[in-house]
């Protein structure tokens, strides 16, 4: 490399954004994913052995999937060839294979192809690499931001491990935030910035898992933040604000507000009112809050308020869980919104809320009570003898698959914990329960059949 090269790629470098010039260069400057670089991983081991097969990161925006394979690069003694798939085409994927081949040839080196969102390349560029994956002639490593179950076709995808990055966390995001404001030679430690609580707290909330959202906006609010006489840049919640468009909200995860406002959603909900579910949700997604806290709170309201009377309700929350989980936010917005509007809308009920809060009392109130023999399994012979399952009736082999029989403890016999409301699918539950009790009771009556 000659000099002026050297010095162009210097100045490159100085000149590229926060987000790029902070990115680890060690493993032990890699932020996140420890169940992919932790001591002991098998990613890790493959890593530092240098026997890393062909293989797909998969991951949210900024979780560190390019920072990731850079670094593959810079551990390992093969050339890194890196294309985009936005940009790249046929012609691009076939000059790097003809070099990696050359380069295999004369030196014995080998050839990582880092192919930054394969899930843009279509089936025929894809299928340009899949031989030269197979023989070995590369090493590709793909980025992506879609399941490759989808996006990747299934012969490259057999011939790949697939790695899962996870968002980082705010614990995570707030080490990254440290360090930018503390590296002298990479990250803004020479401009002196000094950046206020309010304005830290909201950045990391913002942050959505992505390192890279964290590292422009604060970059970028600290680049319009003049500095004070003695040189310090005091970045305040406005400057952060501006640099990620987005006005902070009153809100405190950890205080009055985060509780006021679950509470809010939570009733709103229970009166059926689903514009303002929709409006508390909005406060709290939009303020920063963890989507499974919300969701939490969500699917506990399917049972208690809803129960019985819509058993789809607790489905509903479930997938908006599961949504919440897979997709992250803001992709999962709208899952959680949905999951509002059905439950606000859904018949209520809490007489599951109540049959369970009396029952559970009255485990307490009375104690282990013995379970009958009748309906004890008699797995052993000593168990049979005993009287374990004897007189026993197996509801199937009776009219209706019902047969008049006590299930409870001998003093809680005739007990009722759940009493059916006129709400919803619980009107019908309601005349199922009557109807059997109507069956029951006229089996009971009924004179026995003589025998012939």
């Amino acid at each position: 490399m000659d000099l002026w090269t050297r010095l162009g790629e210097e100045r490159e470098s100085k000149e590229a954004p926060l987000a790029a010039r902070l990115r680890p260069r060690t493993l032990g400057e890699f932020v996140g994913q420890e169940h992919l670089v932790g001591p002991g991983r098998v990613f890790r081991h493959a890593l530092e052995g240098d026997h890393l097969p062909s293989f797909i990161l998969w991951g949210p925006p900024g979780s560190g999937k390019t920072t990731l394979a850079q670094m593959v690069a810079g551990l390992t003694s093969s050339h890194f060839s890196p294309v985009s798939a936005v940009s790249a085409g046929v012609a691009d994927l076939r000059r790097i294979i003809a070099e990696a081949q050359e380069r295999r040839g004369h030196t014995g080196q080998r050839t990582i192809l880092f192919i930054d969102e394969i899930h843009r390349f279509n089936k025929s560029q894809q299928d340009t690499v899949l031989p030269f994956v197979e023989r070995g002639t590369i090493i590709m490593i793909g980025a992506t931001t879609e399941n490759p179950s989808f996006e990747v076709i299934a012969p490259l995808l057999s011939r790949c491990r697939v790695f899962t990055l996870n968002p980082l966390g705010e614990a995570e995001i707030q080490t990254i935030v440290s360090r930018a404001l503390s590296d002298p030679e990479r990250g803004l430690g020479q401009l002196q910035v000094e950046l206020e609580p309010p304005a830290r707290e909201f950045l990391v909330a913002q942050a959505r898992g992505d390192a890279r959202v964290v590292l422009n906006a604060l970059e970028l609010a600290t680049l319009a933040t003049p500095p004070d006489a003695q040189g310090r840049r005091r970045v305040g919640l406005g400057a952060i604000e501006e640099a990620l468009q987005h006005r902070a909200l009153l809100y405190d995860k950890a205080g009055d507000q985060h509780y006021d406002i679950i509470s809010a959603l939570h009733k709103s909900l229970r009166g059926s009112d689903p514009d303002a579910g929709l409006y508390w949700l909005a406060r709290m997604l939009e303020a920063g809050e963890d989507p499974l806290y919300i969701v939490r709170r969500l699917v506990r309201f399917a049972s208690e308020d809803v129960g019985m009377a819509d058993p789809q309700a607790l489905v509903v929350a479930m997938a908006a869980q599961q949504a919440a989980h897979f997709i992250g936010m803001p992709e999962a917005d709208l899952a959680l919104a949905q999951a509002v509007v059905y439950l606000a809308t859904a018949p209520k009920s809490n007489s599951l809320y109540r049959a369970y809060g009396q029952a559970k009392e009255e485990v307490r109130q009375s104690g282990p009570l013995p379970v009958p023999l009748h309906i004890r399994n008699p797995v052993t012979p000593l168990m049979k003898g005993l009287g374990y399952g004897q007189g026993y009736q197996y509801p199937h082999d009776h009219p209706g698959h019902l047969v008049q029989q006590d299930y409870l403890p001998p003093n809680l016999q005739g007990r009722r914990f759940y009493q059916p409301t006129e709400q919803g699918l619980e009107r019908e539950i309601q005349k199922r329960l009557e109807r059997w009790g109507r069956a029951l009771s006229q089996a009971e009556a009924a004179p026995p059949e003589e025998e012939s």
